[in-house]
Formats: structure tokens, C-alpha cells, sequence
């Protein structure tokens, strides 16, 4: 590998493999898009500025194309175990977006496949990378013990083919954009979840849901209440966190965030994040030194554990599901 340009092999161009995009070729010296693989190689690649790419139309070719260092996979995640699998045998790091896979058994077998080969794989759980949730994070000690976590993500409706709840296995707003706020749970407090509660309007496989209320308590004693919709329109991400010392409100949305305790209440605005090439940077930096992935594949399968532990509590009315795994 050129360490001073890292070659990237980008698999999947829909609207947000095209922010990958935008930001490897403008925003990453250290970096090269050497080659990219869609459903229809034919219409290339729309980007000003970029360099000529390879296009391929399967994966297993882009892997195997030797001027490709890393392999970053923003497909529907039905595909990603398949994917995962090859990059490995050629021995290329992955970053795949989230979510690591549509179940449980996938994500943890993409897990085992990369450890053993030891080959690195990232999650790109992007929400990690926001100024308002780092703040929180660096925020924690004034809270003391952690008691409880509110979390709500409300998304609005976007326009999909007709075949993309197939790309999700029938899955809807948790696995799509409830396994941010799950990936969360774990992310500031530390502690693995041990139960899980969870109610859906439908159940998949039969519609992709829309909504969902999920209640989760982690092994160190933390209750989780958190809020998944798809709206029409009026976007909120918003978390209250409060702890035997002190309490944590914050809004990345407007990215503000307030603190409160003992000594007073203080108030942070932050500033806007890019929290995909921060994902890519981190990933690239990580590959450059040889170091950790600071998300890893197990976080990735955690956060999917936990999807899958609510839709299997759904589907029993609301029924308490225990994990196996908790600190």
C-alpha cells in the first residue's frame, strides 16, 4: 500500500455512497478513488473534479483490482456479508455503513471473518462522529452515575425504489435509522445492554415499520427510553441524559446542548459536523497507522443485536427480551 495515497474502491453510488464520494476526492489528500462499483456501470461516475475511476458492476472485481488499498461498501446492508467475505480473502480493510448487516447472525459472522483473518473492519455509525454527541460524551463524569438515557430520532420520509425495503430484509425505522440511537446507548454510557422492550406500528416482515418506542437497560443499571419515527416532515434528534450528580440535555439537530449540576448550568453551542468525512478520516488514519478502528465491526453487530432483540420483542407484544451479553 502507497501510504501516502491510500487507493479506495467505493462500492455503491446511490445518494449517500455519492457523499463518500464527494469527500474522498475533494477533502482527503491522503487518499485516491482508484475505482467504484453500481448497479450500471455504464453511466460512470457523475463528479466534478474526480479523477478517471475503474467502474465495475460486481464486487468481487473492484476487490480484486490491485490499485485498490481499502474497500468502502455503502450498499443495502443485505449485501454487506457477501461483500465483507471478499475483501477479507483479498485482505483489504472495510468500511461499511451502517447497518453492519439486516441481521444478528450476519453481523457476527462478518465479525468472526475479519478477526481471524485479522482484517480491519469499521462501522461507519456516523452520529459518533457529531460535535454535540462528542460533547456529551467528554461531558459524562459531571453526570456521576448514570441513571437514565432518553433518546428520540424523528426522520423524515424519503423517496425509495420500490425494492428498497428488500435491501433492509423488510426491516424499517429501527434497523435504518433507530440503530444510530441504539449504537448510542452503548457509545456514552459505556454499558452493554442486557433487556430490551419494544413496541412497532407494523410488524416487519409484512410492512417495514415506521415507528417504534424501545426500552432498554444496560448491565451497569442505566434505563433507556428511545423514541424511532419516520415523519412527514419536522427532523429532531434530541437526548436527555440524567445521572445521580447531574443531567445532560442536547439537541444535535440545532446542535446545542445544556448541562446541569452542582456548580450550575452551563449551555454549548456547537458547531456543524461532518460526520462522514470525519467517519472516512478516522478509517483512513487508522489504516495509515496500523492502529485499532475506532468503531469496530463488533460495535457494528452490538447495535444490530440489539435492532434485532426489539424486533423479536415486538413481535411478542412487547415481551422483555434478555441478551446474553452484558457488563
Amino acid at each position: 500500500m502507497n501510504k501516502d495515497r491510500i487507493g479506495v474502491g467505493l462500492i455503491g453510488v446511490g445518494r449517500h455512497g455519492m457523499r463518500y464520494a464527494r469527500h474522498i476526492v475533494h477533502d482527503l489528500p491522503t487518499a485516491c478513488l482508484r475505482a467504484v462499483c453500481r448497479q450500471h456501470p455504464e453511466q460512470g461516475l457523475d463528479l466534478p473534479g474526480a479523477p478517471s475511476v475503474t467502474m465495475y458492476k460486481e464486487p468481487q472485481s473492484l476487490i480484486a483490482d490491485p490499485l485498490v488499498d481499502v474497500v468502502l461498501v455503502v450498499t443495502p446492508p443485505i449485501y454487506s456479508l457477501d461483500i465483507c467475505r471478499m475483501a477479507v480473502l483479498a485482505r483489504k480493510p472495510l468500511l461499511i455503513e451502517k447497518p453492519l448487516a439486516t441481521t444478528a447472525a450476519d453481523a457476527q459472522a462478518m465479525v468472526v471473518l475479519a478477526r481471524e483473518a485479522a482484517v480491519p473492519l469499521m462501522t461507519a455509525q456516523t452520529l459518533r462522529f457529531d460535535h454535540t454527541i462528542q460533547q456529551m460524551k467528554t461531558l459524562r463524569h459531571r453526570l456521576g452515575r448514570s441513571e437514565r438515557l432518553d433518546l428520540i430520532s424523528r426522520i423524515e420520509f424519503k423517496p425509495t425504489a420500490p425494492d428498497h425495503a428488500d435491501g433492509y430484509g423488510k426491516r424499517g425505522a429501527v434497523l435504518e435509522i433507530g440503530v444510530h440511537l441504539l449504537d448510542l446507548v452503548r457509545f456514552l454510557t459505556g454499558e452493554e445492554v442486557s433487556t430490551v422492550r419494544c413496541t412497532m406500528d407494523v410488524l416487519p416482515p409484512a410492512a417495514p415499520e415506521t415507528t417504534a418506542s424501545v426500552e432498554l437497560t444496560t448491565g451497569g443499571g442505566t434505563v433507556c427510553r428511545i423514541e424511532i419515527a419516520r415523519v412527514a416532515a419536522g427532523r429532531v434528534g434530541h437526548a436527555v441524559w440524567s445521572g445521580a450528580q447531574g443531567r445532560l440535555e442536547a439537541d444535535w439537530g440545532q446542535r446545542r446542548l445544556q448541562c446541569s449540576d452542582e456548580t450550575g448550568t452551563s449551555d454549548f453551542d456547537l458547531p456543524p459536523a461532518q460526520t462522514v468525512l470525519a467517519t472516512l478520516t478516522a478509517f483512513l488514519q487508522a489504516v495509515n497507522d496500523d492502529t485499532p478502528m475506532p468503531i469496530t465491526g463488533e460495535d457494528g453487530f452490538r447495535a444490530v443485536e440489539i435492532a434485532e432483540a426489539c424486533y423479536r420483542s415486538a413481535r411478542n407484544g412487547g415481551l422483555c427480551v434478555v441478551l446474553d451479553r452484558c457488563s
